[in-house]
């Protein structure tokens, strides 16, 4: 009940919180490229007399507030120069400043050392950036820059096997990761089945990838997010950049649409091996190729307000002897809008329209398979930073669905095929969340946040109907589970509610600053994910099919919480991260065998709803510092599959055990280093093994009616050889590059030098002399060199 007392202690409350920020000041700007404008995502600005800061966001913005008084203020991002400058701070006011890479020197400030170690104040924990300029050192198959590849070398994140596209984390699947370009979802990451990513590294000016301790303004996957920003163009002069490879080929052309003011950024890339297989008689009528294209306009209209348009478009073609044809790839569109209220809040709205796409021409049998997942996407973020220790995120967003299982046409018109439409499916997703950054005391620093999201599974479509809604029977006399058949059906008219769902997703992070070079900290996070991908692949396919969450299907809901140790030594020239983590995520999809995927109309009659738990620990020695730097990884790690009976009397999918996922990697190693000799010549090293991926092998064999048929045991337990491989690379950059606009740089790598024949698959089959079933290994790569040619101006 409000009183007059209350009233009056309320009054007084304000008027000491107003004295006592009368008595503080806040500093606020952006922080950009001084050679371009580029706005920096993450410098670092720290007030060293008050052991005080702050980092920019993703739109290079920062708002620390501070006492009234003379301060040095200390600005650092990795790969540009360190400066320091003093300050007076007797009124709100705004500093941008422009920092400049290592390659020239600002000349009115100081410079002090830039060095890359661990952040031990921050609560942020589980997750990992790289800096394109540290991932183009990285030897990488083909000679192709890989931001995918290069993810692989951390620790918690392995490949599904050699070419596989996606990747996974700490045991999770490759459709569990979120992965977002300038905001927008990318539901395909890979070109050319896995053999690159759809990410062109010149286009790319940041990314981040949250393995635990996920913040919340994201949500929507079970198990990481890799948040990738583009950068914004040059607004200051005309550059052009690219690369010529032995497959493939890239250019990105940046420049001013008004001076200091507006920019556009376009970029492309294309392979072309398939060119060269029309030179064979045998394969000239084969082709594999991609191509993709990176656009964005950024514009400036006052201080307050930015606009930015940015988008992608990619397209990969596979095509066998034209009897096959698969077309696949993403198209993303997003509009933001930047508004500064004040120097303590920041906003930016965007509207995102994403697009996958996937279709198949088999003319051997007649027909054409479309099919997709379409998104729009309206997100309001705000950022408030109330003061130099308590910063608030909030936002809402909501995001309509369309799917498209499947549209079945005939190649040609007048073949008398029937055209069919599986039903499409619709869902809407709106959540909103809260989330604060507060340093308790020099010592402990939290944050905290709450997540609720919704998603309502939407009409128009056709339902089954199933007997104690039960779509998959077991059948104790064969001890197998079959599909039900439907007692009915029901219609549901476009955008009628049809099943909803609502979850509460709580993050906490914390840190404990032991001293100044060393913290423990720990986290937990929930994760909802309302779509689920139809695969019993170890890695995502253009075949893979994306569906809603509804009465069958369940949201996958995942908690993890995570313990680490950090700690950097001999005046940060190192650094040392450990991990362990733990995580269980309900209703993870399995599939009765035999189960036919692809067009099906009836999904949920061949899946089962099972859970997925993992665990491990995770060790990072990297060297921050000198000609010779880089990292050593390891991960001890273990992730296993239930799906137990619903009743007594089933016995569930492998006996109702635990077994091992397809993500499990019991052992992960990974080395990364760079060496530069001197100005002209840098080289680069990468070594990486991994326990073999879980299959299933035969067990016996029978004969029946002449036929030597394979008998199976339990659910993975084999594993296929351990994968390994070394790759080398060196750069020539030439001593005339100081002096003219126009630098070039050649770079030659090696990957895996000694030419280990990794397996990609071991099949079995019937030899036909003996009779007996084999084992027949697929290995995709040999030793592989490269050499490509870089330039800009």
């Amino acid at each position: 009940m409000i009183t007059k007392k209350n009233i009056v202690f309320f009054i007084l409350l304000l008027s000491s919180l107003t004295s006592f920020s009368q008595d503080k000041f806040t500093i606020s700007g952006t922080i950009m490229d001084a050679n371009s404008n580029e706005t920096l995502i993450g410098v670092n600005i720290v007030i060293p007399q008050l052991k005080t800061g702050v980092t920019t966001n993703e739109y290079g913005f920062y708002s620390l507030t501070i006492p009234k008084g003379e301060y040095t203020v200390q600005i650092s991002y990795l790969g540009y120069q360190t400066i320091e400058e003093n300050i007076n701070v007797n009124q709100n006011t705004k500093h941008n400043y422009n920092l400049a890479s290592n390659e020239t020197v600002l000349k009115e400030v100081i410079i002090t050392d830039n060095k890359t170690k661990t952040d031990i104040r921050k609560p942020e924990m589980s997750v990992n950036k790289l800096s394109i300029s540290a991932i183009k050192k990285m030897p990488v198959v083909l000679g192709e820059v890989d931001v995918l590849k290069s993810l692989l070398l951390l620790p918690g994140v392995t490949n599904a096997g050699e070419g596989a596209s996606g990747f996974n984390v700490r045991g999770g699947g490759a459709d569990q990761n979120l992965i977002l370009l300038d905001e927008a979802t990318i539901f395909n990451s890979s070109h050319v089945f896995g053999f690159f990513s759809v990410f062109n590294p010149d286009a790319i000016k940041d990314l981040k990838l949250y393995k635990g301790g996920i913040p919340a303004r994201y949500g929507g996957r079970a198990s990481s997010v890799l948040d990738i920003y583009q950068k914004d163009g040059s607004s200051k002069g005309f550059h052009v950049n690219g690369g010529i490879g032995l497959i493939s080929s890239r250019i990105l052309v940046e420049g001013p649409l008004v001076k200091d003011k507006g920019s556009f950024l376009i970029g492309g890339r294309s392979s072309y091996a398939h060119l060269f297989l029309k030179l064979s008689e045998e394969q000239k009528n084969n082709s594999a190729y991609f191509y993709d294209l990176n656009t964005k306009l950024s514009y400036k209209l006052n201080p307050n307000n930015n606009l930015y348009l940015s988008g992608y478009f990619g397209r990969d073609v596979f095509s066998l002897n034209k009897s096959f044809t698969n077309i696949y790839g993403n198209t993303t569109v997003n509009l933001r809008w930047n508004h500064l209220y004040s120097e303590k809040l920041f906003s930016n709205l965007s509207l995102i329209y994403s697009d996958y796409y996937y279709g198949l021409d088999l003319d051997f049998v007649g027909f054409k398979w479309d099919s997709g997942i379409k998104n729009y996407n309206i997100k309001y973020d705000f950022k408030n930073y109330i003061s130099d220790k308590f910063k608030l995120n909030y936002g809402v967003n909501g995001i309509y669905y369309e799917f498209n299982p499947g549209t079945i046409k005939p190649s040609d018109a007048n073949s008398g095929i029937n055209f069919d439409q599986l039903d499409k499916k619709y869902a809407f997703e709106p959540a909103l969340y809260i989330n604060a950054d507060h340093e308790i005391s020099d010592k402990i620093s939290i944050s905290y946040g709450l997540r609720y999201s919704l998603f309502y599974r939407l009409g128009q479509s056709t339902v089954n109907i199933y007997e104690n809604d039960n779509p998959v029977t077991f059948n104790p006399d064969l001890q197998i589970y079959q599909k039900a058949t439907p007692i009915g059906t029901k219609f549901y008219e476009k955008n009628k509610v049809m099943k909803s769902f609502n979850n509460l997703e709580p993050r906490f992070s914390f840190a404990y600053q032991i001293n100044d070079e060393q913290s423990v900290k720990a986290s937990y996070n929930r994760m909802v994910q309302y779509l689920q991908l139809i695969s019993n692949t170890s890695s995502p396919t253009p075949l893979d099919v994306w569906t809603p969450s509804d009465a069958f299907i369940k949201p996958q809901i995942a908690d993890q919480v995570a313990l680490g140790y950090f700690k950097n030594f001999k005046d940060g020239m190192y650094s040392l991260e450990v991990e362990t983590y733990y995580k269980k995520v309900k209703n993870r999809l399995d599939y009765i065998d035999g189960a036919n995927l692809i067009a099906n109309k009836a999904i949920e009659q061949v899946i089962l709803n099972g859970q997925l738990r993992s665990y491990g620990l995770e060790l990072m020695l990297r060297k921050n510092e000198g000609k010779f730097n880089g990292w050593i990884s390891y991960t001890l790690s273990k992730s296993e599959q239930q799906t137990p009976g619903r009743t007594p009397v089933e016995t569930g999918i492998n006996n109702g055990a635990w077994y091992n996922s397809v993500y499990d990697k019991l052992h992960n190693i990974a080395i990364t280093s760079s060496y530069k000799l001197n100005e002209k010549w840098s080289f680069g090293a990468n070594f990486a093994l991994q326990t073999g991926q879980p299959v299933t092998y035969p067990n016996g064999q029978y004969e029946y009616l002449g036929i030597i048929v394979p008998s199976y045991g339990l659910r993975n337990e084999n594993r296929l050889p351990a994968y390994h491989h070394l790759d080398i690379a060196a750069t020539l950059t030439p001593r005339k590059n100081m002096d003219r606009n126009w630098k070039g740089e050649w770079v030659f790598s090696i990957y895996n030098l000694y030419n280990r024949k990794n397996a990609a698959s071991i099949n079995f089959r019937q030899n036909t002399d003996t009779g007996n079933n084999e084992a027949v290994k697929t290995s995709i790569f040999g030793i592989v060199p490269a050499i490509s040619y870089n330039f800009k101006f």
